[in-house]
């Protein structure tokens, strides 16, 4: 078996929820997700800050 090329190393800090700050290995910023639009209007939240929800960055990443 091959190694791994990559290991990713991520802690997550539920906040107010849905907001929820990402902390990845090698990036100083934290990533912040949470909900908008029509994920919010599903779940019947209405957060103060919209935020990208991690539905958001799988559809980025496998357009790119």
């Amino acid at each position: 078996m091959s190694k791994p090329i990559e290991l990713t190393t991520i802690t997550i800090e539920q906040h107010e929820p849905p907001h929820r700050m990402a902390y990845i290995k090698g990036f100083e910023e934290p990533f912040n997700y949470g909900v908008h639009g029509g994920v919010k209007e599903f779940y019947g939240v209405s957060p103060e800050t919209e935020y990208p929800s991690t539905l958001d960055h799988i559809v980025a990443s496998a357009g790119g």
